[in-house]
C-alpha cells in the first residue's frame, strides 16, 4: 500500500489531499481551517507557507503518520518556471524572491513531517496536476482535456489527452495568454477584489456586451481555434489601469454606487471569456477528436461560459471537478505522483465533493454546551428543517463531510425557500451582507431537474454546480428567489445516491410545497464556509439564520 500526500500552496488556495493506494480518501482546503480566505494571500513571497492543517487532517482522517507518506507531491515545478521564464514579463527581482521561497519549499514539508523525503519529494506541472486533478475523477478512459487559469508555471491555459493512466500535454499558451489575469484585472477594476470573478460574472447579466465589444478586442480576443491576450493590460504592467481608465473610464471605488456601463463592461467581458474558451474547445476538439472533454482551472468555475460549452455539442460528455481552481491541484499532484511510481492505476470515476472534516453528535453537544447554548434533538431533521423552510425561515444546514471546493453542496449550506421573491434580499441584508446584483443558487431534485431547467444531458458535474442553464419560462414565477436577470440559474442537482441526507430534505419540502427544489448559499458571512460545529454556531449567532440543524441537534434562534 502506498500513500501519496498532494499539497498545493504555490499561488492561492492551499490544500492537501491524500491517495492511500490510488484512492482519494480526504482533500479540505487550509481555509477552513485557519478561517483566512483562500488560505492565504496570493503573492511571491509564501510558496513555501504550506496548508498545515490540511495535512494533519488528511493523516488523521486516514489513521497515518507521517513516517506512512511514501512520496509528497507539489502542484508547481520550479525548474520548468526557471526554463521558462522571461525577464520582460515583470520584475526579475520579485521572480528571485519567488524562487527563494520555492526554494523553502522542501524545508518546510521536511520539517512538517519530521524526515528526509530525498526523491520521495515531487515538484508536479501546475497544469499536469490540474489536469489529473479533472481527468481521473471524470471516470473517462480517454478525454480531451483543457486547463485555463491565471498562469501554471508561465502558461495560461494548456491542451492535454488523457488516455488510460497517461496524460499527454499537446500545447500550451504562455504568458500573456491568460484568460484568469483578464478576469483579475477587471474584477479589481469594478471595484471588487482580485479574487472577485464570481461578482463580475453575476454583474454580467445586467449589461450589454455589445456596449463594449470593440475595446475588448484589442484586450482579449478570439477567433475561430485561436485566442490571444494583450500583455499591455495585465499585472505585471505598470501602466495597466491607466490604459484601462483610457478605454473605459475610471475604475469605480469599492464602495461607489454600480452604474448601468459597470454592467456593460462585465457583459462585454463574460462575452470574450465565451468566445475565448470555445476557440480552445474547438482547437482541442481537432487535435484530440474524442467524445470527452475535461475543463480544469479556475476559469472552469464560471458556470456561464461552462454553459456554453456545453451547449455547443463539440463534445458528448463534460466533466469539471467540484475543486477546478488552485485547491484541486492538491488532488491532481497526488495521482500523478501515484501514476508515474505505481503499476496499480489509481482510481477513477470517484468524483464526490465530501472529502473534508465530519463530527460526531459529541463533538456537536460540546459545542453547544460551550456556547452556552440549549439545543433540542429531532427525530426527522430533514422534514422538520423543510416544513421551516417553508414558512419562510433561514435554515443552516450542517451534515456529514466538508465539501471540497469552493461551492456549498448541502453539507454546510444555508437553506431557504425559493417561491419567496423577496427572499433573495432577506439572505443578503440578514446574513449574506452581498451585492443585491448576486444571485442565489438553487438545489433541485436530480429526478425532476428538467421539469424546472434546460438541463439537456446529465453530467456529474451537475451536482457541483458549475453550469448555469435556463430556468423553463413557465416555472421562472413560482421560484423567483432563484431567477437571474438573464434568466438562468446555477444549478445543483442532488441525487439521492451522493448525499441522502440532503435529497430527503429537498423531497419533504417537495411534497409539500409541490416545489422539488430549494435555495442553496454556503454558509458564512464575508469568511471562508464553516468547517466546525464552532464555526457554524458563530455565524449562527452573529446572523440572521433563523435555525441551525447539526446532524440531529436543533438550536432556533431568539425571537
Amino acid at each position: 500500500m502506498v500513500n501519496v500526500l498532494g499539497i498545493n500552496s504555490v499561488y492561492h488556495e492551499s490544500a492537501a489531499a491524500l491517495l492511500v493506494d490510488g484512492e482519494l480518501v480526504a482533500a479540505v482546503e487550509e481555509e477552513r481551517f485557519n478561517r483566512i480566505k483562500h488560505g492565504k494571500e496570493a503573492d511571491w513571497d509564501n510558496s513555501h507557507q504550506l496548508p498545515e492543517r490540511s495535512i494533519r487532517f488528511c493523516l488523521k482522517h486516514a489513521g497515518l503518520t507521517a513516517r506512512d507518506i511514501d512520496h509528497v507531491a507539489y502542484s508547481f515545478d520550479p525548474k520548468l518556471r526557471q526554463r521558462r521564464y522571461r525577464t520582460e514579463w515583470w520584475d526579475p527581482r520579485v521572480e528571485e524572491t519567488f524562487h527563494l521561497r520555492l526554494g523553502q519549499v522542501r524545508t518546510a514539508v521536511e520539517e512538517l513531517l519530521g524526515r528526509s523525503l530525498g526523491e520521495r519529494l515531487h515538484f508536479v506541472p501546475h497544469h499536469l496536476a490540474h489536469a489529473a486533478s479533472v481527468y481521473f475523477p471524470s471516470g473517462f478512459d480517454r478525454a480531451a482535456i483543457i486547463t485555463i487559469d491565471g498562469i501554471g508555471e508561465t502558461a495560461g491555459s494548456s491542451l492535454a489527452k488523457g488516455v488510460g493512466t497517461k496524460i499527454q500535454s499537446i500545447e500550451t499558451f504562455e504568458y500573456p495568454h491568460s484568460i484568469g489575469f483578464v478576469w483579475e484585472v477587471f474584477s479589481e477594476y469594478l471595484g471588487f477584489s482580485h479574487y472577485d470573478a464570481s461578482k463580475a460574472m453575476g454583474l454580467a447579466a445586467y449589461g450589454d456586451p455589445k456596449v463594449f465589444c470593440r475595446q475588448f478586442e484589442s484586450i482579449l480576443r478570439a477567433d475561430g481555434e485561436n485566442y490571444g491576450v494583450a500583455q499591455d493590460f495585465l499585472g505585471g504592467q505598470p501602466d495597466k489601469l491607466a490604459r484601462i481608465e483610457a478605454m473605459f473610464g475610471p475604475p469605480r471605488d469599492a464602495d461607489a454606487e454600480m452604474q448601468p456601463w459597470h454592467a456593460d463592461v462585465a457583459a462585454a467581458l463574460q462575452a470574450a471569456t465565451d468566445a475565448a474558451v470555445m476557440a480552445l474547445v474547438r482547437r482541442v476538439k481537432r487535435k484530440v477528436p474524442f467524445d470527452n472533454l475535461c475543463i480544469a482551472g479556475g476559469v472552469a468555475l464560471n458556470c456561464v461560459t461552462n454553459e456554453v460549452v456545453r451547449r455547443s455539442g463539440e463534445f458528448s460528455n463534460l466533466f469539471i471537478p467540484s475543486a477546478p481552481h488552485d485547491a484541486g491541484t492538491a488532488v491532481g499532484a497526488a495521482f500523478a505522483v501515484h501514476c508515474a511510481k505505481q503499476k496499480r492505476p489509481p482510481q477513477r470515476g470517484y468524483s464526490t465533493p465530501y472529502l473534508g472534516p465530519a463530527f460526531k453528535r459529541r463533538d456537536i453537544l460540546a459545542a453547544v454546551k460551550s456556547a452556552g447554548l440549549t439545543a433540542r434533538r429531532s427525530k426527522s431533521p430533514a422534514r422538520d428543517a423543510a416544513e421551516m423552510i417553508a414558512d419562510g425561515k433561514i435554515v443552516a444546514w450542517f451534515q456529514g463531510r466538508m465539501e471540497f471546493g469552493p461551492r456549498a453542496l448541502g453539507n454546510r449550506s444555508l437553506l431557504a425557500d425559493p417561491r419567496r421573491p423577496e427572499m433573495r434580499d432577506i439572505l443578503n441584508q440578514k446574513v449574506k451582507h452581498r451585492e443585491d446584483f448576486r444571485p442565489f443558487a438553487p438545489s433541485v431534485l436530480a429526478e425532476h431537474a428538467d421539469e424546472w431547467f434546460e438541463i439537456g444531458a446529465h453530467s456529474a458535474s451537475h451536482e457541483f454546480m458549475l453550469f448555469a442553464p435556463e430556468v423553463k419560462a413557465e416555472q421562472r414565477n413560482r421560484i423567483p428567489a432563484i431567477v437571474h436577470k438573464d434568466g438562468t440559474a446555477r444549478v445543483q442537482l442532488v441525487s439521492r445516491k451522493l448525499n441522502p441526507r440532503f435529497h430527503e430534505l429537498i423531497s419533504c419540502f417537495f411534497a409539500k410545497t409541490g416545489v422539488p427544489l430549494v435555495v442553496n448559499t454556503s454558509f458564512n458571512d464575508s469568511e471562508p464556509i464553516v468547517c466546525t460545529p464552532t464555526d457554524a454556531i458563530v455565524t449562527f449567532r452573529k446572523s440572521g439564520i433563523d435555525a441551525l440543524f447539526m446532524d440531529d441537534v436543533v438550536l432556533v434562534a431568539r425571537t
